[in-house]
This record gives structure tokens, sequence and C-alpha cells, in this order.
């Protein structure tokens, strides 16, 4: 009978164990997915703003078509991805972000364009949204960083298979981002 009564304990503390897991996995889990939903609405206000700015720059660098193509490929790229997603997206994002620093770089070489309003306007718009993200990427990879520690150090590590634990991509500046854009009017 004491075997039986110890067992049962043993049972109850292990089901105790993996329900506190569990919820740790799935609190961690709504972090990363609610991070996540605020870097989505910055970027669906960029996603909005861009066709705007691109046909801004169009009237005057019609000559920098690859550029523009550039930029209007990667954007609907980004938009393509499932929004589910979020390691896909992030790619896609550093891709469009690179492409983003072209228009930037058309600015400094067109005067006229530099000194347009409606550009002035869209490229303040596009850095307000671009600080938006700034912060909610940070927030975004410290809850990654946490989900990501407790799925791989113990107690995670041992039950993280069992409950179909996701490891998430932080979101990082890739090299190419990092480089400086040049462009060049031969």
């Amino acid at each position: 009978m004491t075997t039986f009564i110890i067992f049962l304990i043993f049972i109850a503390l292990l089901a105790f164990f993996l329900i506190h897991v569990y919820n740790n996995f799935v609190r961690l889990r709504n972090l990363v997915k609610d991070a996540w939903s605020n870097i989505d609405v910055a970027l669906k206000r960029r996603y909005d703003l861009i066709p705007n700015l691109v046909e801004t720059v169009k009237g005057y660098a019609t000559h920098e078509k690859s550029t523009l193509e550039a930029v209007i490929n990667a954007r609907n790229a980004a938009l393509a991805v499932p929004s589910g997603d979020i390691n896909s997206q992030i790619k896609a994002e550093q891709t469009l972000q690179r492409s983003l620093g072209g228009i930037f770089a058309l600015g400094e070489a067109y005067p006229e364009l530099k000194a347009n309003v409606n550009y002035l306007d869209l490229q303040e718009k596009l850095n307000d949204i671009e600080e938006n993200l700034e912060r909610a990427r940070r927030y975004y990879n410290g809850t990654v960083r946490e989900n990501n520690t407790y799925g791989e150090s113990m107690p995670g590590v041992l039950v993280a298979s069992l409950f179909k634990y996701q490891k998430f991509d932080y979101y990082e500046v890739d090299e190419a981002s990092r480089a400086n854009v040049k462009v060049d009017f031969k």
C-alpha cells in the first residue's frame, strides 16, 4: 500500500512538473507572437507607404527603374509570406530594408527630389515607422531570447520535443544591410 501511495505521489509530482513546463512554453510562445504582432502592425504601415514613396521617386529618377523595381519586388515578396511564418517574414524584411536604402540614396543623388515636399513627408513617415520597428524589434528579440533559452535549458529541454517547442529566429540586421548603399550614375 505505501508503494502505491509513493507511486501516486510521484505521478502527481510528474504531472504538475509537466503542466508547469507546458504552461511556460505556451506563455513564452504567446509573448513572442505578441511581440511579432507589434512588428507586423508597423510593417503593414510601411508596406502601405512604399508605393507612394516609389511613385514620388519615379517622377524624378525615371532611369533608376531597377532600384524602384527592387523595392516593389521586395515589398511584394514580404507581403506574400504567410502570416504565421515569422522566421521567413524576418528574412523577407531584411531584403526589403536593403532595397529601401537604395531609394534614400536616390534622394541624395537628386536634389530636386530631396526638395520635394511629398518625398520629404513620406521619408519622415517612413523614419517614424522605422523608429517604431526598432523598438518593436528589441522587444521581440527579448521575448525570443527568453523563449529560446527556456527551450534549450533545463527543465524545458527535457520535454521540448514532447510539447512541440518552437525556436524562433532573432530579428537581426544581416551583413548586406549593414553595408553602405552605393549609387553609381554611369
